[in-house]
């Protein structure tokens, strides 16, 4: 059992946690039941480390089952360690160290989706994972991350995905040109979700959300500059009926995907 919090074993996972090591590794950190259960369950092959409490992994059956179905061993540390480990206040007893995966843009056109979701300058990370979740649910065919937005592999983007992030495809470090470009080429609209946008009922009644689509959805704080709303086919934005001052990004964004997959299913 690993039990000295202060082991360099511990403080290079610790590291994950920073950007530069993640990059320099090619590596990022796991943490809560759900997301390993998820990993173990979808994408076992990426596992390089697991780590566990004696009493989480006795709690949590179904985690020791499938490690062991992927002949993955648990090492058991210390709730000190495993709190030296993780990112969060609270990693509820699992802890795992896994290898980026990310899929070439190429490669997510190339197998013919419906419904893309596309992050340009997304920078907060809680709303970036949170989209990739809301992306998986609604039935979407890939997520991408342009080089502008939040690192895909940040913990805090990590544990918003719950798990999303195993499931469906996700790129990164593209260029929204190039993304819109692919885009067309593959048959894809491009929508992008903006204020000043037409009514979304509006779209909906004329039978465009029907068509495949890549959502754009921008910056928090600044939504997208004028040359990316001028390089998308068309921009559309999400009505106010009570007295919200506006919708957080995330909320938008599930709302359009969610659009899309009806009108793409009906």
């Amino acid at each position: 059992m690993l039990d000295n919090p202060r082991s360099p074993r511990v403080r290079a996972v610790a590291k994950l946690a920073k950007k530069g090591a993640r990059s320099e590794t090619g590596l990022f950190l796991l943490e809560g039941p759900q997301a390993v259960a998820e990993a173990l369950t979808f994408a076992p092959h990426l596992v390089i480390d697991l780590f566990a409490t004696p009493t989480a992994l006795e709690r949590h059956g179904d985690i020791a089952r499938r490690a062991s179905e992927a002949e993955i061993e648990v090492e058991f540390v210390t709730e000190p360690v495993l709190d030296a480990m993780a990112d969060t206040v609270t990693p509820q007893g699992f802890v795992a160290v896994c290898r980026q995966f990310p899929t070439a843009v190429k490669d997510i056109f190339a197998a013919g989706p419906r419904l893309v979701a596309v992050l340009e300058e997304v920078r907060d990370p809680g709303n970036a994972g949170t989209i990739i979740r809301a992306a998986d649910a609604a039935g979407a065919d890939a997520v991408i991350l342009t080089g502008r937005s939040v690192d895909l592999y940040n913990p805090k983007v990590v544990r918003s995905t719950t798990g999303s992030l195993f499931h469906l495809p996700v790129a990164v470090e593209a260029t929204l040109d190039d993304v819109l470009s692919r885009a067309r080429e593959a048959g894809l609209q491009a929508l992008a979700a903006d204020i000043k946008g037409d009514d979304l009922l509006d779209v909906r009644t004329a039978g465009l959300l029907a068509k495949p689509t890549a959502w754009v959805f921008g910056n928090e704080a600044r939504g997208l500059t004028d040359d990316d709303l001028a390089a998308v086919d068309r921009a559309v934005s999400l009505p106010i009926y009570g007295q919200a001052e506006s919708l957080n990004l995330a909320t938008a964004a599930s709302v359009c995907l969610y659009e899309s997959a009806f009108a793409l299913r009906s």
